[in-house]
């Protein structure tokens, strides 16, 4: 064998010692025994050795490596790195890692996916579901709350109170029902699925607010008064954070506390005189204790030597003298309680600090841990719980609907939506069902917390919009018959709330996954800010090597992945999904590629490119997305009939992604690296195709046709038939169309004639009058002509009754 070979084979040996990830020190002995084995059987002689040795060296010998490579490095990174912030770096200490870390190595371990135990409720948290929630959502009329009062009713605000809707995260020793965070999203969707006021009136105190607050840091007397009274419902909490002139961006809130002492229940006392303007806080006009967010300064020093404490968290009674509140907003004709508050120079006690004077400028971190939890929650089970309605509800409608005598839902046009309507509902509730289990395990999952929020919200934004298109002119009339309008009228909501959806995009899901879920960057961020040098050097080394270790091993990844089109790639089962296992690992290498090249290439500069963040923010949030959607089709049992809907949700994500891929790189500011790591990793373009019309077609007959892969994706959703119930009428109706239509076309057999599906009643007479049809039948025929008469119905009205009578 030639010394061309030998040399190729030390090299080969280096690449798969790298793509295994081994240790430095064992890839070059792996290396050295080929060598030695070419020495033996070949003709390598001293010069290969003495090549080898020059090159390994210095990585090999710390003496030679740490001042003559580590100490520049270290320089050039400090240089290059932009110095992040306070409220930056507690934002990115808040957070716990999960499954993103797993996506962020370049190999994610699906069989730990799969291990990871599947949401189950407990016999109470299904009670209550299965109970009060039920019982709420009957007593709710949309058009009385949304078009003549402007609010719940009492008696509904009175049972959520007595049923503590209001407690769902309060511990049981406070009176509090303590569920768990996959309980607490199997209620905000069935209340989401009901009306929008509702939902929001009990995800709010659910989610990042007092409650949460007082339970993690809280101080035992403010935990003792008021978390008892909050599990009753003899408190309504709300929390003020976003200002007018500070929105996405809360940590520049203007609002602000000055330490001092004045004059309280007649004795002086240490306190703070507080000036604040916040605006959209929820639950803000009926409120009875005010959680608000300020920056506390500390000009007299007299609670230590620092001026400037930070931002700080307090507890605001509502009758507090000076304190402004009752006025409401009104969001998008959707009037859940909502509205300013505000205050000029009110003095309260310093034990007003959530976790009393100890916790004074420690209220981001405060923030952005209890905020990774709630993002987790409320929005995207809002979203995902709207999207199974939609998809129950238009799927019934598209059926029982008929134009050009069939009924629209066979119209292909109207199969797009319909398909894109239950892919989406399908893929969603999979990632509130996966995403609350890490909640429920103990994870504060600030990343994926922010993928969830964003496109679970710009999914559902999609959703009623087909769905609306489906609908026509009986989801744009407004009035007690319409189940869908106001659901699409407020959809906007959520893309504004908890962060805009551009900022969530575009700074935070990739700005927070590099430095959180990376193995390295956030170690090296680190040691270079570490004041000892010979610390930071030794911390960096460690580090940095590491990183570039990590950096070979998923750039032999992801040419291996180009080269064999990841069908090597393990999967952890053989049958149609496995596709997807080893694709999604390839994409995760090349996000780990790209994201250590970006950093090394841009540094800070990447931070301010917010559409390539984006881009890269869109590759981990995808493969996340279809982690969640792969997991939910096995906990469901692989259940065949659920395949139009995961390989729809697949192949669009994927799509997606690979979209998002080609982008970033047609886009990398270094033109001619973009097109040559585009030749690398995806030369031919889409691995994937959009889901095909053939799937589209079984996923509309199956949005269309009641049965177990139907039945499972609206599980959870309020359809009881009942008197009022618009849903329930709905599944009613549905049934009884495809009852009635055999008993239909044999009537038209009869006569020798087409019908139109239409005035089944009369129908009815003319062929029991001629013999044609059995008395049960003519009773269906009936039944399903009132039903298909109101479901198509829309409302009018007087002139005088289009003006709301708002209280």
């Amino acid at each position: 064998m030639s010394d061309f070979i030998w040399v190729l084979l030390v090299i080969l040996s280096l690449c798969v010692a790298a793509y295994q990830r081994l240790p430095l020190m064992n890839a070059i002995i792996v290396a050295g025994g080929v060598l030695l084995i070419g020495t033996i059987f070949g003709s390598l002689g001293l010069l290969s050795w003495l090549v080898f040795v020059v090159v390994m060296a210095p990585f090999a010998v710390s003496s030679i490596r740490i001042p003559y490579l580590t100490r520049p490095m270290l320089a050039f990174y400090r240089k290059v790195m932009p110095e992040m912030s306070t409220t930056e770096q507690e934002a990115i200490d808040a957070g716990t890692v999960w499954w993103d870390g797993e996506i962020f190595s370049g190999r994610p371990d699906w069989q730990k996916l799969h291990a990871i135990p599947m949401g189950r409720l407990t016999p109470e948290e299904q009670a209550f579901l299965d109970g009060p929630v039920d019982k709420v959502c009957s007593m709710i009329d949309e058009w009385q709350v949304n078009h003549k009062d402007a609010d719940l009713p009492p008696e509904v605000w009175a049972y959520l109170k007595e049923h503590k809707f209001f407690a769902m995260i309060i511990k049981k020793e406070y009176g509090g029902l303590a569920f768990s965070a996959f309980a607490q999203s199997r209620v905000i969707q069935k209340l989401a699925g009901t009306s929008a006021v509702l939902s929001s009136t009990v995800g709010v105190p659910n989610s990042l607010g007092p409650g949460e607050l007082l339970q993690h840091y809280g101080t035992e007397a403010q935990k003792n008064h008021y978390l008892p009274r909050l599990a009753s419902g003899d408190e309504i909490p709300c929390f003020a954070l976003t200002s007018p002139e500070a929105g996405s961006d809360a940590g520049a809130i203007p609002d602000q506390g000055i330490v001092c002492k004045g004059e309280w229940e007649g004795e002086e006392v240490l306190g703070m005189r507080l000036t604040f303007d916040k605006r959209y806080i929820t639950l803000a006009p009926v409120a009875t204790v005010i959680g608000l967010a300020f920056k506390l300064y500390d000009p007299d020093g007299l609670l230590g030597g620092k001026k400037e404490l930070g931002i700080t968290c307090a507890l605001i009674p509502h009758d507090t003298k000076g304190l402004d509140v009752g006025r409401r907003h009104f969001p998008l004709n959707t009037p859940f309680q909502n509205g300013p508050v505000r205050g000029n120079d009110i003095f309260v006690p310093l034990d007003y600090i959530i976790g009393g004077a100890d916790m004074a400028g420690k209220g981001w971190r405060m923030l952005m841990e209890c905020l990774s939890v709630g993002r987790c929650i409320t929005l995207p089970s809002t979203s995902a719980g709207g999207a199974k309605s939609c998809a129950m509800s238009t799927g019934a409608y598209a059926r029982i609907r008929r134009q050009f005598k069939l009924p629209i839902g066979h119209m292909e046009g109207v199969e797009e939506m319909l398909a894109r309507i239950g892919g989406n509902a399908y893929m969603m509730d999979a990632v509130t069902r996966f995403s609350t289990v890490g909640v429920d395990l103990g994870e504060k999952p600030s990343v994926i917390s922010a993928i969830c929020k964003y496109h679970l919200t710009e999914r559902s934004r999609i959703t009623v919009n087909d769905a609306m298109d489906v609908h026509g002119g009986k989801g744009i009339m407004l009035g007690p018959n319409n189940y869908l309008g106001r659901g699409y009228q407020g959809m906007p909501i959520s893309i504004t709330v908890e962060g805009a959806n551009i900022l969530t995009r575009n700074m935070m899901i990739f700005g927070q996954g590099a430095m959180r879920c990376h193995p390295f960057v956030l170690d090296e961020i680190k040691a270079a800010a570490l004041p000892d040098e010979q610390e930071a050097i030794q911390a960096f080394d460690k580090a940095v090597f590491g990183h570039i270790g990590f950096a070979l091993a998923n750039a032999y990844r992801s040419v291996w992945f180009t080269l064999t089109g990841g069908y090597f790639h393990q999967s952890p089962f053989k049958d149609s999904t496995a596709r997807y296992y080893q694709l999604l690992q390839g994409y995760s290498a090349n996000l780990a590629l790209l994201t250590d090249l970006s950093m090394g290439i841009l540094g800070g500069s990447l931070k301010r490119r917010e559409r390539l963040s984006a881009r890269l923010g869109d590759l981990l949030s995808y493969i996340y997305l279809a982690s969640a959607t792969l997991k939910r089709f096995d906990e469901e049992g692989r259940q065949h009939e659920d395949l139009p809907l995961l390989h729809w949700a697949m192949q669009d994500l994927i799509y997606n992604l690979e979209t998002a891929l080609m982008d970033f790189l047609d886009n990398f500011p270094i033109k001619w690296l973009g097109q040559v790591l585009k030749l690398k990793l995806i030369p031919f373009g889409h691995r994937v195709s959009k889901p095909s019309d053939a799937n589209e077609h079984a996923i509309a007959r199956l949005l269309q046709t009641p049965g177990t892969a139907r039945t499972r994706l609206g599980q959870g959703q309020y359809l009881t038939r009942e008197p009022g119930s618009l849903p329930g009428e709905l599944e009613q109706t549905l049934e009884d169309v495809l009852a009635a239509e055999p008993v239909f076309d044999n009537i038209c057999r009869a006569l020798g004639e087409r019908r139109s599906f239409t005035q089944l009643d009369k129908l009815a007479e003319e062929a029991l009058a001629k013999d044609l049809i059995s008395e049960a039948e003519a009773e269906l025929l009936k039944r399903t002509e009132k039903g298909r008469a109101k479901i198509i119905a829309v409302d009018d009205f007087a002139p005088e009754e289009l003006v709301a009578a708002i209280r």
